[in-house]
């Protein structure tokens, strides 16, 4: 199937990357544009990397279901931080994924595009022994396993982008760990020659080279759809694909240019940036507050 679907067409693609659209702090304003730019411009797949809901609550995951259902396009969701439950342990142990019955069929779903796939990384976990809490991401030998065996399913010559919630940046500048096992990770999607990965969680817009020991790896990043915005109003990417070529816009309601809208590194968390030296957008919304999650 791969073989005969890459043979077809060799036309441009046009995928929509949506991220961070936190039902439960979602802005709805965002989230219409959004809606009405899919139906209007009808791209082949749209991508969500992840954090569907604030705090995994029934009522948010019924919305985000409806919402993501109506899109009348192929979709791929992946799962973020946010979207295991909070406050159910006995849920969030032995039932971590089951809110997102709705729309089960797209959940880590890979996308089979003419000549491209879309093939999910899996950096959620229910626990982390390394650390607490547990928001950032851990790439599992069995995650990477099954991501990198998808990969090679695909005949040679088949382009390839990795989803994944969070962003595979491994370490901070202190030495502590973002990702855990996001340099070996890199590494083996750099061998492979995957065209990008795309995350989510940072809520800022970015489109950056990571230099790694079998070569450099695309990283890009969507912004958030919600009102937790960090130092950018919401919006999400149009990722143009020509043959070898990827373009990346990063599309918002306030028409802010591309390059002022993307930060020029990873930061050390997901939180707004409040420490001198914490990367900020040329654009610089910076909110004073988090808006308060109820």
């Amino acid at each position: 199937m791969h073989g005969r679907v890459s043979a077809m067409y060799g036309g441009r693609l046009k995928l929509f990357h949506l991220s961070d659209i936190h039902f439960g702090l979602e802005d709805r304003l965002a989230l219409d544009w959004a809606r009405a730019c899919i139906a209007r411009e009808k791209p082949h797949a749209v991508a969500i990397t992840g954090d569907l809901t604030m705090r995994a609550r029934h009522r948010e995951f019924r919305a985000a279901s409806a919402w993501i259902s109506g899109l009348e396009v192929p979709v791929t969701v992946e799962v973020g931080n946010h979207d295991i439950p909070y406050f159910n342990l006995y849920e969030r142990f032995l039932g971590p994924y089951g809110r997102f019955k709705a729309i089960k069929r797209m959940v880590e779903s890979e996308l089979d595009l003419p000549g491209l796939a879309v093939v999910p990384l899996r950096t959620t976990t229910r626990a982390q022994y390394q650390r607490f809490p547990w928001s950032n991401g851990w790439v599992t030998g069995k995650a990477l396993a099954q991501c990198l065996a998808a990969i090679d399913a695909h005949p040679e010559g088949t382009r390839i982008l990795v989803a994944a919630h969070h962003p595979l940046t491994e370490r901070r500048h202190d030495g502590k760990l973002l990702t855990i096992n996001g340099t070996r990770a890199m590494e083996a999607l750099a061998g492979r020659k995957v065209m990008a990965v795309l995350s989510g969680h940072i809520h800022d817009p970015f489109d950056l080279v990571a230099e790694t020991a079998a070569g450099p790896l695309r990283m890009i990043g969507a912004g958030t759809l919600s009102r937790r915005i960090r130092s950018t109003p919401p919006s999400f990417n149009e990722i143009l694909i020509d043959g070898d070529d990827l373009r990346v816009e990063a599309r918002n309601l306030e028409h802010v240019a591309t390059p002022d809208m993307q930060i020029a590194e990873v930061p050390e968390n997901a939180l707004p940036p409040r420490e001198p030296g914490e990367p900020v957008a040329p654009v610089g919304t910076v909110p004073p507050v988090d808006p308060p999650v109820h």
